[in-house]
């Protein structure tokens, strides 16, 4: 009883920014209802319709990319196909505000593009686009998100579309009706989750709308309560976007009920006994580019992009400055490293924890607070700032002697509470994944044996569970190392990261030092990629 107890508490504290969110933002008194008619009035539409039009263009460019790289690399055989297989997960690896940092030193009127173009053709100004707005938005963000539904998508398509496409060959049908009557309703449902993903992490997003300009919800939260000082409209906002991103995990749990259910219906033929259909001229390198372009742009020309200032840097630069730069990114790094590692312990203690009591105990309370749990990292970081810190400041205000404005705001005691709200999901969904593998009858033996609930989890989950917490440790790290919303409000003084300073650094327009903090988060963020890899090959 003492163990849910502690359960049902870790609980209510990680969703007590939301649940303080819901109170606060609910609120019609005068003060509250006459800041939601100046928003009507004001900026609410313009949010509105930017939010809608930024999630329109994302989640088209990634149905795209996403599904048609998936079709590829499944149901089609041609050169290259095995290393595109894994090579179209690096993108994955690339923050989207890292993409718009790159493209926008690239591109710029003085980037080496267009000086290049003017120099070969002798023409001033500008000869290209401006990059930083809405339409530049969609790009980076669909760049860098498509591999969710990529993922989805292949893993749907190779559970059953070459077999059901060899049949259908067989009974005399086209290529194109292969494609379009058999494999991509077979993907509708992963395609619907992948896009559902696609749309929280878009809404979520804060260091490319905040760079480009773009008023979307998010970047209105942060400038309402940061600029603007209002937490009620901060609070409003807020809450419309996580009523947003609840329909879509909504539509996402369905999807994914509808796959497994789909599944389960054509689980009697194993996809091994048909082979992908081999291409060859024009359709090969039709299939080789829909899967190299976006490697390309999303992964490989950022990278250059990035390396190239930095290289410039160290041949030019004096040994003097260069111990200063690079002693300042050491300090960036160690702080990014110091709270990802922390974040990664403490979210993996409580998805131990609360996997075991969903696995040990079916109560209807336990379950509740593990589905409570598995919701944080559908909350945007913009939400979670908002809610953390209105709740700490009633709180604050009502008992001053308590000290918890000074104990959550601006230390790394409110920067891990945001963190384990955020993160805790990814730790829980793993290890709940290593757990599925582990048969019950082994629990019931070991109880059977006399082992006690500490023997049963030490002597025999642990040993089953190495590989998953570790995969769910690494996940979180990462994710710790890429988060800029509540790491840019909630970190303590003088503790900047490297997204931090690359998101500060791009800001004042010092695009080729915010290179390095940049690329470094890259080369962290291709850990996942190599897990990923790994399982596909398996």
């Amino acid at each position: 009883m003492t163990h849910r107890l502690i359960l049902c508490f870790i609980a209510a504290v990680l969703a007590l920014p939301l649940l303080g969110l819901l109170a606060y933002a609910v609120r019609l008194d005068v003060e509250a209802v006459q800041v939601l008619r100046e928003m009507m009035a004001t900026v609410l539409w313009d949010y509105t319709l930017t939010s809608a039009l930024l999630c329109l263009g994302v989640g088209v460019c990634t149905a795209l990319l996403g599904t048609a790289t998936a079709c590829a690399v499944t149901l089609f055989d041609f050169r290259g196909r095995r290393w595109f297989e894994w090579a179209l997960l690096l993108p994955i690896a690339m923050p989207a505000y890292v993409l718009a940092y790159a493209y926008t030193d690239f591109l710029q009127v003085a980037g080496p593009l267009q000086s290049a173009v003017r120099s070969a053709f002798g023409l001033q100004g500008r000869v290209l686009p401006e990059v930083r707005n809405l339409g530049g938005a969609v790009i980076c963000l669909s760049l860098a998100l498509y591999p969710y539904v990529y993922l989805l998508v292949r893993a749907a398509l190779v559970d059953r579309a070459t077999h059901l496409m060899e049949a259908a060959r067989l009974l005399g049908a086209s290529l194109k009706r292969r494609i379009v009557r058999v494999a991509l309703p077979l993907a509708r449902p992963a395609l619907a989750g992948g896009v559902a993903l696609v749309l929280m992490e878009t809404l979520a997003d804060f260091g490319v709308v905040s760079y480009f300009g773009v008023q979307s919800f998010s970047a209105g939260i942060y400038k309402a309560w940061l600029t603007l000082d209002n937490r009620v409209a901060a609070a409003k906002l807020a809450l419309m976007l996580l009523l947003v991103v609840g329909a879509l995990l909504a539509i996402e749990q369905r999807a994914q009920a509808r796959k497994r259910y789909a599944s389960a219906k054509l689980g009697a033929v194993r996809p091994t006994e048909a082979r992908a259909l081999r291409l060859s001229g024009k359709r090969e390198l039709v299939a080789v580019l829909a899967c190299l372009l976006p490697i390309a742009f999303g992964f490989v020309v950022p990278v250059v992009i990035m390396v190239w200032p930095i290289v410039v840097s160290l041949g030019g630069e004096s040994a003097a400055d260069g111990g200063t730069h690079w002693a300042r990114f050491a300090q960036w790094a160690l702080n990014s490293l110091a709270l990802a590692s922390v974040a990664s312990v403490a979210t993996v203690a409580v998805g131990l924890g609360f996997a075991y009591a969903a696995r040990r105990w079916r109560d209807r309370a336990t379950q509740f607070a593990t589905r409570l749990i598995g919701l944080g990292y559908a909350v945007p970081g913009a939400v979670v700032v908002v809610g953390l810190l209105i709740p700490v400041a009633a709180v604050q205000a009502s008992y001053p002697s308590l000290g918890l404005g000074a104990l959550v705001t601006t230390t790394a005691v409110g920067l891990m509470w945001a963190y384990l709200i955020r993160f805790s999901a990814v730790a829980l969904q793993s290890v709940q994944a290593g757990y599925a593998r582990v048969p019950a009858s082994l629990d019931d033996s070991a109880r059977l044996l006399g082992v006690g609930a500490w023997g049963l989890f030490a002597r025999v989950h642990w040993p089953l569970l190495k590989r998953p917490v570790l995969a769910g440790a690494l996940l979180v790290f990462v994710d710790v190392m890429k988060e800029l919303p509540a790491t840019l409000v909630l970190r303590p003084f003088n503790t900047d990261t490297l997204a931090v300073m690359a998101y500060q650094l791009a800001r004042d327009e010092r695009l080729s030092e915010a290179a390095l903090p940049s690329l470094a988060i890259v080369l962290v963020g291709l850990g996942p990629v190599w897990l990923l890899s790994r399982a596909l090959r398996q």
